[in-house]
Order: structure tokens, then C-alpha cells, then sequence
């Protein structure tokens, strides 16, 4: 009788559960819309392809795609014809991810925009691409794809934008791609394509932009593409057409403003460009050119001719003279003959900005037609010439020099002069002054943006500075102020790289971007809408980077494309179900709780033991609680994007530093363990050990033991009640670059840190350096299947702004160099005291400027007390060179280990240790007698010397 009424409730208990649920699906039907179940299918194959080492795509797997807004994903607002949302836009650029693209992709249907770009794709691209009738941008450039295109992309008769650009594709270019009907940009640059250029492309009537250089293609330029009607940019450079010449055709293009067949080994005379009324860039340079330049008018929009290293014979058209924006005229290493005429700039009148460089090297001019006196914003090249050998010329040999003067250096143009007040700008939470602000020092949180100029129609930029800002903030329906080009830098192609701030409105009474303006902005960059340039020419985006008060941002959070009454339905109906299901779960609860509570006690006991690390002890919740005192607020001692970091006490009286995640920041448990192995694998003397971990009750913490002297930035800080003497911070520079070297050359395998900063270097009881915090830390590359080691990681920008290798945040190439500038910028801090960015001024910037001013003496940190003037000389000889813009100029790390030492060695004895006592209650050191000493004569004149840094030698500063 009792197992019969037993049997009854378990029926009675199915039948009120089947009756709740039959409920709720009739109410959500009439209610709430989902993702069509075949995009979501597909959407998981894609996910199962990829590898994820970020983590980026961890909420794929919640939810439904469109309403849960699972990262990357845009979806339609309005329901389809069959009652389903659908997936328009997937976008994830930048996020670190490897595997390959899957041929499910073929399902999302109603996808508009498909946009890999800067990741790290293996495989080839495939076929089922071409099945995506509506999508109108296809962005995988920046990764290693390979093998052939599929001809099935010409079916995409809606296609805007191909870009396939530097990856490792091969094959020819299939000439079915003349079908591409809506195609306006091409770009095929940077990979392994082979065979002719199809003719049948010139069929493409919509096509602005044709790159394809950096090839293997050969055969005949096509005479038929000057048939296309809107053409602006045709750039071929650096493939192999032997033989061919350069259509006569060419010269009847009706709008295009680039024509670059660099390096192509093309034969013939060159042709009549005259007709050309928009052209403006013109480079024919490394071929097998003959004959005379042809001598009718160029038009007045050219900016650049480079005709060098040819076999031209003849002399320089006097229609040369006449061209009011010229800004490069290349002829080196030809056969021309005649006079150099000097109406180049006797004819011209230019502004500040502007600049004319004339490279006439290697030639056989013979004299010197006019005046020879070019104003100081002429370069002119006149070395290899019988006209040097010349006697009555007395000035010629100022120009009869070989230096090439290529224009490559990293140019800052962020100079604001304004004399604010540091402490009024939270340096810390990466706010700066806005250099061009009409409000004096209004400051502010800028969002910072890699941006690349892929083929601009011209070959000096300060003329144009000006136009493209006006540009670049209409176009983001910014004010002009708002924007500051804060570098940019010319690199093969050649391309303009640049990097970009920009600040919010000082009319919104706020120092950051609001998320929605954030989002606005974003979807401007990532769309491609802005409107189209032919000055500045196509272009795209490298990074965009949040930091910050923007580090928090989560795209994938806020609303994407759901209707309010779609999400309104969706919550009532949600809550509906929730009162019914309440019901049931308040009948069962109490029946299931032990034997949950039961199974709930094993999975968590099993889950710990799969977790076990030699060497790392891993904590419960309740030993962690009970070390912090609950995790009371007495007990915090830091707090980062991380999370918070307690001081706490466990059983055995060992003080520990325990880093709790927040919500946010919660890893997936695999991600989590491989975290807690690489660290605790790292053992050094200046390495913050790992002690432990836990994972228990949605917790993830890390211990690690505690250094009761807190962070190197508290103590060069100006509220620090204590400072370092000059030989504690040279020992603290010396530990740091120790620890950094183990990373690079001891750990197996070697670790690239990532985050190097005053504030992640910790100092023990006896004041030793430890580096801390590895969050970001990347393990360096190995031995690859062809027996070959790469020289740098390709990764997504991870780090802090000032500290940050320029190199790494425009290329998204880590390597050890990264680590070095960001431990040379370091070294400036202790040299200083000042923090990396003081009111949008870089460190590294002002120590150069301070330098070349022989004002060094005025920003050494006076708290430091006295120091023999060489061996500062040389600290920062070493710190200005760890913080070279190009990577290959920077010492390795075993280098700066060396030279640091050998600086402690010319140290009196007595300054060269630490010489104070310690004080345990308040963790500071007292200062030692030495910094009351008078301080030696500084030399006030300062000049960086030349070094070869590979031989051991160390660069110093030395008086002129």
C-alpha cells in the first residue's frame, strides 16, 4: 500500500510538472522569438572549430543567440517571414582565435557582415561562403589562411568589400569574380596569388579599390581596366609581369587618383599620363623602364612621381616645375642628362607644413640650371652626378651626399603645452588633458584606436594632417578637438600607420564615453561607414582598444538589435512561468534537497581532485573566508580590473595576499587550472611566489605570499612618506630585470610578462623586487613543425597605456622587446618619480625632450638624495634605450641584467647596498644617512651616445 502511494505522488508530482511546462511553452510561444534553430546549429559548429584562448566566445553555449546577445553576434530586429530572429553581423576581430572556418557558415543566411580580421585562422576559406546571398562585408585579412579562393565567392552579387588581404593564400584569382556586380573594394594584397591577372575584372564597374600587391602574379597587365569608371586606386607593386609594358591605355583612366607598379619588371617607355585629371600618386620605380619621361603636364593634383631605378635616359620635363602639390619627385639611378633646373622651387611658394624632396642621385646631370639656393623645406639629391665633380659651385657638395633620408621614424604629434596640474588628472585610471580642448585642462578618458592608411595618395603627411582630421571627426560626427593623432609612422606599401585618441565632449559635463557612444563609434569604425576619400584612400582598423573606465565594456551585454516588445513579452512571459514553476519546486524541494545536496558534495569533491597541482595547495572557501575575517573591508589591500586582493592570516600564521576574482572576471574552470599551472611553475627570487588557489562556491581565488611593502609606484609616488636613495632603486631595477629575464630564458617555456608597470612590482621586507601579476602573461613561441622558432606571438593588445611597446600596440606582435621598453619605462619612473602619462605627456617622451634641452637635471627625482653623476649618466643611457621605438634597437633582457650590474659595481660601496633599517609596523623602509649627503656635481650638458649594444657595450650620456 505504501509503494502504491508512493508511485501515485511520483505520477501526481510528473503530471503537475508536464502541465507547467505545456503552460509555459504556450505562453512564450505567443510571447517571445528565437534565433532560427539552423543559425544556431551553425553557430555552435562554427564555435566547435575554433580555438578560443581568451575565452572571448564563453557565452555561446547560454541562451539563445539573438536574445542572450552572445558576443559578436548582431541580429535582425524585426521577425523573419517564418517567425525566427536571425543572425545578420558576426564580428570578432582581434580576439586571439586559431582553428579554422566552418562550412556551416553557410547557414547563417540572412549574415550581412562576416568579419574575422586580425586573428590567427589556419585552413582555407570555404566554398559554402559563396551560398550567403546578402552579405555585403567579408573581412579576413590578418590571419594565415591558405589555399586557392573558391570560385563560389562570385556568387555574393551583394559583396562590398573582399578583403582577404595578409594571409598565405595561393592560387590564381578567379576570373568568375568579374560577377562580383556590388563590389567596391578588392584587396588581395600580401599573399602567395599566382597566374594572370584575369582581364574579365575589368567588368566590375563599382570597383574603387584594386590592391594586389605583394604577389607571385605574372603575365600582361590587363589594357582593359581602364575601362572601369570609378577605379581610384590600382596598386600592383612587388609581383612579376617580365616582360610586360605598361598599357598605353593606362593613360586614359577617367578617376583614378593612384597608379603603383612598383618593382613589377615591367619593360617599354612609360606612358602619356597627361589625361589623367584626378591623378595624384604615381610610382613606376624598380623596373626595367626605357626611353624619355613623357613631357606633357601631369595634373595639379600630383604629389608623388618616383621613377627611380630605371633606365630613363633624356631630361627632367619642365612640366615638373609646374605642379603646385608636388611633394616627392624620385629619378635616382637613371640615365638622364641635361641640366637640374632650380624653378622646382623658385616657382612655388610653400606654407610651414609643406615640404618638396627632389632625389636626382645616380644620374648624369651636368649642371645646374638658376640659383642654386632650395629653401630649408627642399631636399635635394644630387650625389653620383658629374655635376658634384663641378669646381665653381663652391655649395654643391651640400647636396651631393648619399644619405638615403627615407621618412620611416615614428612621428609623436601630440604637444600640448598647457600648464595644468598633474594631481587634477587621475593619471591612474588612464585620463589625460585634451591637447586641443577650448576648455583649458579639461580632462579626460580617451578610447585609443590603431589606424591604418592602406594606400593614401601621398608621400608626406603634415600638408594633409589637418584635412584628414576634419575628415576622420565628420565622419564620426565628433568636434575637430575631440581627436588627436597622437603617432603615426609611414611603413611598407607604403602604408600610414597611425594611432588615434579620442576624447569625449567637454558639453556633456563628463570625462569619459558614455557605452552607447562607445558602441556608436565602433559600429562606425567596423562597418565601414565612413564616406569614401580619394585623397586618403582606402583604409582599416588595427585596434580598439578599451582601457580604463572603458575596460569593462561589454558589447555583447547591451541590447543588439531586439525589439523592446520582443524583450517585454519575453520577460512577462518569463515571469510567468517562474510563479508556475515555483509551485512545483516549492512541492519538491524539500524531497530533493538532501540528495542534491548529496550529489552537489561529490561533483565538488571530484572537481578539487582533478585540480591538484604539486606544490600549490588548494584552499577551501571557508579557510579563505576565515583568513580575510570574511573578507572584511579592514583587510583589503589592493584592488584591480582582477579584482580585489586581501591581506589574510591562515592556519598556520603565514600572511598571504589573496586575490579574489569578481563576477566579471570568472574563468572557465579550464582556463582557471591552466592559469594556476603556468604559475606555478615560475619559482625565482624576484618572482612573487604562487602559494595556492581556490575554486569553491563560484569562487576563484589566487595566494600568493605577501609583500609587505607594497608596490615600487607607491613608493615613488609624491604622497610617499619615505623614498629610495639612489642605490635602492638601482638594486630594484636590478631584481625586476632579473625576475623578467627568468621569464624569458629559464621558464620552460619562456614567458613574455605582457603587463610590466611600477604598480605589478612588489617589494618584500627587505625591499628585494618581485614581479607580480601574470593575468596577461603569454608563453613565447616553440619549435614549429618545420623546425623553425617565430620571433614574436600574434596576439590581441593586452596592457597599460604609457607602458605599452608602440611596436606590439600597432602590429599585435609580443615579443621579449615588448617586455623590455615596458621595463625601460620602469626605469624612467625610478630615475623621475613621474608616472608614465602626467597630463597626456609620455614619460618616455619628456626624458628625450628634457635631454636634447639640457634639461635632464631638472626632472631627476631630487628625493633620491646624492649620486655619482656617471652612473646616472649611464641608467639612463639604459632606460632610453630599452625604450627605442623599434624593437631590434633594444638591448635583450640578458643585456640590461649586465649593464645594471655593472653600474651597481661603479657605485661607492656605501650607496650601493641598502644601508636603513626596516619598519615591520608600518611596512616602509626609514630613509639611510646617505640621502642627507650634499649632492656631486651634476653635469648639466647631456648627449646619448651611439652604442652596439649587441657587444656588451652600454650606452651613456655624456657631456658635450
Amino acid at each position: 500500500m505504501m509503494m502504491m502511494t508512493m508511485i501515485m505522488m511520483r505520477v501526481g508530482e510528473c503530471l503537475l510538472a508536464f502541465w507547467l511546462w505545456w503552460c509555459c511553452i504556450l505562453l512564450l510561444a505567443a510571447a517571445a522569438s528565437v534565433t532560427d534553430p539552423s543559425e544556431v546549429s551553425a553557430l555552435l559548429a562554427v564555435k566547435k572549430q575554433l580555438v578560443d584562448p581568451m575565452n572571448h566566445l564563453r557565452n555561446w553555449n547560454d541562451g539563445d543567440p539573438c536574445t542572450s546577445n552572445w558576443t559578436g553576434l548582431l541580429c535582425k530586429d524585426n521577425l523573419g517571414n517564418d517567425g525566427y530572429l536571425h543572425v545578420q553581423e558576426l564580428q570578432l576581430p582581434n580576439m586571439n582565435l586559431s582553428g579554422t572556418l566552418a562550412p556551416e557558415l553557410l547557414q547563417l543566411s540572412h549574415l550581412k557582415i562576416l568579419d574575422f580580421m586580425w586573428n590567427e585562422l589556419t585552413g582555407s576559406i570555404p566554398k559554402e561562403i559563396g551560398n550567403i546571398s546578402t552579405l555585403r562585408l567579408l573581412l579576413l585579412n590578418g590571419n594565415n589562411l591558405s589555399g586557392s579562393l573558391p570560385d563560389e565567392l562570385s556568387y555574393l552579387s551583394n559583396l562590398n568589400r573582399l578583403q582577404i588581404d595578409e594571409n598565405n593564400l595561393s592560387g590564381q584569382i578567379p576570373k568568375t569574380y568579374a560577377d562580383l556586380s556590388s563590389i567596391r573594394h578588392l584587396h588581395f594584397n600580401n599573399n602567395s596569388l599566382s597566374g594572370q591577372i584575369p582581364p574579365e575584372l575589368s567588368q566590375l564597374s563599382t570597383l574603387l579599390h584594386l590592391l594586389l600587391d605583394n604577389n607571385d602574379l605574372s603575365g600582361d597587365l590587363p589594357p582593359e581596366f581602364s575601362n572601369m569608371p570609378e577605379l581610384r586606386v590600382l596598386q600592383l607593386d612587388n609581383n612579376n609581369f617580365n616582360g610586360s609594358v605598361i598599357p598605353a591605355s593606362y593613360g586614359n583612366f577617367s578617376r583614378l587618383v593612384k597608379l603603383s607598379l612598383r618593382n613589377c619588371s615591367l619593360h617599354g617607355a612609360v606612358p602619356d599620363l597627361s589625361r589623367m585629371p584626378d591623378l595624384s600618386y604615381l610610382d613606376l620605380s624598380q623596373n626595367h623602364l626605357t626611353g624619355p619621361i613623357p613631357s606633357n603636364k601631369l595634373s595639379d593634383n600630383m604629389t608623388t612621381i618616383d621613377l627611380s631605378d630605371n633606365h630613363l635616359n633624356g631630361s627632367i620635363p619642365g612640366s615638373f616645375s609646374d605642379l603646385p602639390s608636388l611633394q616627392t619627385l624620385s629619378l635616382e639611378n637613371n640615365f638622364l642628362t641635361g641640366s637640374v633646373p632650380t624653378n622646382f622651387w623658385q616657382n612655388m611658394s610653400f606654407s610651414t607644413s609643406a615640404r618638396l624632396k627632389l632625389d636626382l642621385r645616380n644620374n648624369s646631370f651636368s649642371s645646374i640650371e638658376g640659383n642654386l639656393n632650395p629653401p630649408v623645406n627642399v631636399t635635394l639629391r644630387l650625389g653620383g652626378n658629374p655635376v658634384c665633380q663641378t669646381a665653381n659651385l663652391l655649395n654643391i657638395s651640400l647636396f651631393c651626399g648619399s644619405e638615403s633620408g627615407e621618412e620611416d621614424m615614428l612621428t609623436n604629434l601630440n604637444n600640448s603645452t598647457a600648464k595644468c596640474l598633474i594631481q587634477a588628472c587621475p593619471t591612474d585610471n588612464f585620463y589625460e588633458y585634451v591637447p586641443a580642448s577650448p576648455v583649458p585642462c579639461f580632462c579626460a578618458a580617451p578610447l585609443r584606436i590603431g589606424y591604418r592608411l592602406k594606400s593614401p595618395s601621398f608621400s608626406y603627411f603634415p600638408p594633409y594632417i589637418q584635412p584628414f582630421e576634419v575628415y576622420l571627426t565628420i565622419s564620426l560626427n565628433l568636434s575637430l578637438y575631440q581627436l588627436s593623432i597622437d603617432t603615426y609612422i609611414w611603413e611598407k606599401g607604403p602604408r600610414l600607420r597611425m594611432y588615434l585618441k579620442l576624447f569625449p565632449s567637454i558639453n556633456n559635463n563628463h570625462s569619459t564615453f558614455d557605452v552607447s557612444e562607445v558602441q556608436r563609434i565602433r559600429d562606425i569604425f567596423t562597418s565601414w561607414a565612413f564616406p569614401g576619400s580619394d585623397l586618403f584612400g582606402p583604409y582599416e582598423l588595427l585596434n580598439f582598444t578599451l582601457q580604463g573606465p572603458y575596460a569593462d565594456v561589454n558589447f555583447e551585454n547591451e541590447s543588439k538589435g531586439i525589439s523592446k516588445g520582443i524583450l517585454i513579452a519575453i520577460v512577462v512571459g518569463g515571469v510567468a512561468c517562474a510563479v508556475a514553476m515555483s509551485i512545483l519546486v516549492t512541492i519538491l524541494i524539500t524531497r530533493r534537497h538532501v540528495r542534491n545536496h548529496r550529489a552537489m558534495s561529490r561533483n565538488r569533491l571530484s572537481t578539487r581532485v582533478s585540480m591538484k597541482i604539486d606544490g600549490v595547495k588548494d584552499f577551501t572557501f571557508r579557510e579563505m573566508a576565515l583568513a580575510t575575517d570574511n573578507f572584511n573591508s579592514s583587510t583589503q589591500v589592493g584592488q584591480g580590473g582582477y579584482g580585489k586582493v586581501y591581506k589574510g592570516t591562515l592556519s598556520d600564521k603565514t600572511v598571504v595576499a589573496i586575490k579574489r576574482a569578481q563576477e566579471g572576471s570568472l574563468q572557465g574552470q579550464k582556463e582557471f587550472l591552466t592559469e594556476i599551472r603556468l604559475l606555478s611553475r615560475l619559482h625565482h627570487r624576484n618572482l612573487v611566489s604562487l602559494v595556492g588557489y581556490c575554486d569553491e562556491e563560484g569562487e576563484q581565488m589566487l595566494v600568493y605570499e605577501f609583500m609587505p611593502n607594497g608596490t615600487l609606484r607607491d613608493w615613488l609616488s609624491a604622497k610617499a612618506k619615505e623614498s629610495l636613495n639612489f642605490g635602492m632603486r638601482l638594486r630594484i631595477a636590478l631584481g625586476s630585470a632579473k625576475g623578467i629575464l627568468y621569464l624569458h630564458t629559464e621558464a620552460h617555456p619562456p614567458v613574455f610578462h605582457r603587463d610590466i608597470k611600477a604598480s605589478n612590482i612588489l617589494l618584500d621586507s627587505k625591499l628585494i623586487a618581485k614581479v607580480a601579476d601574470f593575468g596577461l602573461s603569454r608563453l613565447a613561441p616553440v619549435l614549429g613543425e618545420e623546425g623553425t622558432v617565430p620571433d614574436h606571438v600574434s596576439t590581441i593588445v593586452k596592457g597599460t597605456p604609457g607602458y605599452l611597446d608602440p611596436e606590439y600596440f600597432l602590429t599585435r606582435k609580443l615579443t621579449d622587446k615588448s617586455d623590455v621598453y615596458s621595463l625601460g619605462v620602469v626605469f624612467l619612473e625610478l630615475l623621475t618619480g613621474m608616472q608614465p602619462i602626467s597630463h597626456g605627456k609620455n614619460i618616455v617622451r619628456e626624458v628625450n625632450t628634457a635631454l636634447q634641452s639640457d634639461m635632464m637635471f631638472s626632472i631627476i627625482d631630487s628625493r633620491m638624495g646624492s649620486y655619482p653623476s656617471e652612473c646616472i649618466e649611464r641608467f639612463v643611457g639604459l632606460a632610453l634605450s630599452c625604450c627605442q621605438e623599434k624593437p631590434e634597437k633594444r638591448p635583450s633582457m640578458l643585456d640590461v641584467v649586465r649593464q645594471l650590474e655593472n653600474i651597481l659595481k661603479m657605485m661607492p660601496e656605501s650607496d650601493s647596498v641598502y644601508s636603513g633599517s626596516i619598519s615591520l609596523n608600518s611596512g616602509k623602509a626609514m630613509p639611510s644617512s646617505s640621502s642627507n649627503s650634499s649632492r656631486e656635481p651634476y653635469v648639466s650638458s647631456w648627449n646619448v651616445s651611439g652604442s652596439d649594444l649587441s657587444s656588451g657595450f652600454v650606452p651613456s650620456i655624456t657631456p658635450r
